[in-house]
């Protein structure tokens, strides 16, 4: 007998011992429920907790249902379901929800199953013979070993793969496998794979000789009448469709792409929560339906099962479910993250409770997992008639709290880092794989981490240099620049793949770092000059990269874990200055400009005090590029290279300037007050794509009232620049205050300044590391002299 075939044999005898779930439960779990249970109260409880987290964390639209037994007892949608903020979400919006889609294709081949076309115990070669990945270890893949991902196959397949958005078929996916190795020996390590699911969706379709679109549809989809889910964007799905929305550490946030992933049958579901919600009605009766059973009782307990490791240990996995102890409950379900949307369907079969939950912004599965969970928290405690749970609430951590705790901490005895920086009132923890928020907690002012992400770790600062993070201690590191990158690695580092999903190559403390989609920081382990290695943990586990260099020793493009990613030309290289192509031609829009007029500011404002920097501290250097061709237009608009500001303004840059002499540092200027009509010709020679970089004339500058500078800094001793991540007047994603790439000693830096002119009353734009706006900036008005009129006192 076939070793999956005796593990099903076994399993069924324990079943049949012990008996299953639905006819008996565990004593100390079983509750008998005569009448109705009434939910009103969690409910509004639960609507609380969605609005406060709808609002903290931009959840474009986000939409729940809660299922008990075979009822939906509550449905309905939050936020907005469009770009334009029009259309109100509702339970019946439709989102695409990832991951889930894997529990449908898995469910379709155990139908298959049930009927003798397909065994678990099969190889993949009995039914596709031409799939023949490398296997180094021996030993064939069965197709239950796929389906509880322990085939040892790649996360992600070379064509098709979540970064690629050609949308190739599913064949051509496949096929691509060929190219690529096991990562370990068939059953023997739980990694999880969306290639492998794309296979068992592949097995489906050369036994049916039908898409698995179509299969799930008539065998699953239709008789549950789910009308407003499926794998292909019918006119009903369109017609409900959210808007999808990515949003990336730097602070960004843009329109999702909607391209159908190659891996289809792994992720390409569209659903909403009324459909998700007749899902798990039907797992909850036991896969009875209203005509039929769409699974056999006993195969659905299958499903269930941990599997099990070599030495007997539960897994993560049943068949395509994920399962997990839940306060002493068993759930079980599945999460999808996918371009633009976060999912969550939870499940306590024991009790027959259900929540299915769903965001339409992209890495929020932490917060829709916690109110999933906490529905899930409030339905038990209603059922079994005992207090309400509540739910724990956060704000902003006061800005005096935020400033002590910024800085770089390490743990020696476990190698590991913390760092806390902080961005005009947003505090952020940066520990191990992900970057978190950090806010305080509602009535005695803990310090959580929480965001979209993950909440709930205590963060606390013992005395001055002590970080406690959880249960783990972290010691203030010196506050000192970081050392120079290894020569061999600048070739490496940067920008690659696409503009939906960016890998940025970075340098962290003396150690390579890969952040892969979006969010995940990953320390590398190099094998030789061009390979490294993900580590044992995380999403890539047991795979790796190989860099390729061009002439010039810069790499053009790395394969990471089987996907090419290609080098991004992104900003300019160093020491060269950013350009565009102006709309018009500057002297034409000159003359407009010095024709027209500032808008008007009726009220009362402060008197102008126009003051030269350098007339207060000679030791300001200036590089102002206005008044040379070195800048982003090419054309000269200064005859003066002078740098203006307010007194007030102007006397604190002075002292920042005074602090950083200390580290042998001083501030170079590239451009201080600046004329109206100079802003008015930035402004008609930028094109669309670059206005964020440019302020708009409606509405004045900071620059025309005195109160900006842009600055970056200088070495006392040999007078040249300091390298920052961009340059001056980069239009990229670079120049962003939290850009996370580049190398520690660049970041380091562009925190250094930022915390300076910070802690003289500025404050840094959001798109512009060098530009700083000081805090009186609102009571002056906008200026429109000139150098040579602001010297003559008009």
């Amino acid at each position: 007998m076939k070793l999956f075939q005796r593990q099903i044999v076994f399993i069924l005898f324990l079943v049949l011992v012990n008996t299953v779930y639905a006819e008996k439960p565990k004593q100390s779990q079983q509750v008998s429920h005569e009448k109705k249970v009434d939910y009103s109260a969690a409910i509004d409880r639960l609507k609380a907790a969605i609005r406060h987290e709808v609002e903290q964390k931009q959840l474009p639209a986000f939409s729940i249902s809660l299922v008990d037994g075979d009822e939906m007892v509550w449905a309905e949608g939050f936020g907005f379901q469009d770009k334009d903020r029009k259309i109100r979400a509702t339970e019946k919006t439709v989102y695409r929800v990832g991951s889930v889609s894997k529990l449908f294709t898995d469910i379709a081949v155990m139908q298959l199953v049930e009927s003798g076309e397909l065994n678990l115990d099969d190889t993949v070669q009995s039914h596709l013979p031409e799939f023949k990945p490398t296997n180094p270890f021996g030993g064939a893949i069965s197709l239950g070993q796929l389906m509880t991902h322990r085939s040892g196959l790649v996360r992600e397949s070379p064509v098709g793969n979540y970064f690629d958005p050609t949308e190739p078929s599913l064949v051509e996916t496949v096929a691509s496998l060929n190219q690529t190795s096991l990562v370990y020996k068939p059953g023997t390590k739980t990694k999880y794979s969306n290639a492998a699911v794309a296979v068992v969706g592949a097995v489906l379709e050369k036994q049916l000789d039908v898409s698995h679109a179509a299969q799930v549809r008539q065998k699953i989809l239709d008789p549950l009448n789910m009308e407003s889910s499926g794998f292909t964007v019918t006119p009903a799905v369109k017609k409900q469709l959210a808007t999808g929305w990515m949003r990336t550490n730097d602070g960004r946030r843009f329109i999702a792409p909607t391209f159908l992933l190659g891996t289809g049958p792994a992720g390409n579901l569209y659903s909403n929560v009324v459909d998700l919600a007749k899902f798990l009605t039907c797992l909850f009766n036991l896969g009875q339906v209203q005509e039929g059973q769409i699974l056999k009782r006993d195969t659905l307990q299958l499903m269930l099962t941990p599997q099990k490791d070599a030495d007997g240990k539960p897994q993560r996995f049943g068949i395509g479910f994920h399962i997990q102890d839940f306060d002493g409950f068993t759930k079980v379900g599945h999460g999808g993250a996918v371009y633009g949307f976060s999912s969550q369907l939870e499940a306590l079969p024991e009790r027959k409770l259900g929540v299915a939950a769903v965001a339409s912004l992209d890495g929020t599965n932490g917060v829709v997992g916690r109110l999933a969970d906490y529905a899930l928290r409030l339905m038990l405690a209603a059922q079994d008639g005992k207090s309400l749970p509540g739910y724990r609430m956060t704000g902003p951590v006061p800005s005096e709290r935020a400033k002590e705790l910024v800085g770089l901490y390490r743990n020696d005895e476990k190698q590991k880092l913390a760092r806390i920086t902080e961005l005009n009132g947003d505090l952020f923890l940066h520990r191990g794989t992900f970057r978190y928020d950090l806010r305080s907690a509602a009535g005695d002012g803990t310090i959580l981490t929480d965001d979209s992400i993950g909440s709930g770790t205590e963060v606390a600062l013992e005395g001055k240099d002590v970080l406690r993070v959880g249960k783990t201690k972290f010691q203030r590191a010196a506050d000192a620049p970081r050392p120079p990158t290894p020569a061999d690695w600048k070739g490496l580092i940067g920008e690659y793949g696409w503009d939906h999903n960016t890998l940025y190559i970075l340098e962290e403390e003396g150690q390579l770092f890969a952040l892969i989609e979006w969010f995940y920081y990953y320390p590398l382990k190099q094998v030789d000059r061009n390979t490294f290695e993900f580590p044992d943990h995380g999403l890539y586990h047991g795979e790796g990269l190989k860099f390729t260099r061009g002439k010039d020793d810069v790499a053009t493009d790395v394969v990471a874990a089987e996907v090419k990613f290609v080098r991004r030309e992104v900003g300019t290289k160093d020491g060269e200055t950013f350009q565009i192509t102006p709309v018009k031609p500057i002297d034409e829009l000159r003359a407009a400009a010095l024709a027209a007029s500032p808008p008007p500011e009726p009220g009362k404002y402060r008197q102008p005090e126009l003051v030269d920097l350098t007339t207060l501290d000679p030791t300001i250097k200036l590089d102002i590029r206005y008044a040379s061709e070195n800048n982003f237009t090419g054309a000269v608009f200064y005859k003066q290279a002078r740098a203006f500001m307010q007194r007030p303004a102007a006397e604190a840059v002075v002292r920042a300037n005074a602090r950083l002499k200390q580290r042998g540092l001083g501030l170079l200027i590239h451009d201080a007050y600046r004329p109206w009509h100079v802003t008015k010709m930035f402004w008609d020679a930028t094109p669309g794509e670059f206005k964020d970089f440019v302020a708009n004339p409606a509405n004045g500058s900071r620059h025309n009232r005195g109160c900006a500078v842009d600055l970056t800094l200088y070495d006392l001793k040999s007078g040249e620049p300091i390298q920052m991540v961009a340059g001056y007047d980069e239009f990229s994603p670079r120049s962003f205050p939290l850009y996370p790439g580049g190398t520690a000693r660049q970041r380091w830096y562009r925190q250094l300044l930022r915390q300076t002119m910070e802690s003289e009353g500025f404050t840094v734009y959001e798109y512009e590391w060098w530009h700083f706006d000081f805090k009186d900036w609102k009571q002056y008005r906008i200026g429109n002299q000139t150098f040579e009129e602001i010297d003559q006192g008009h």
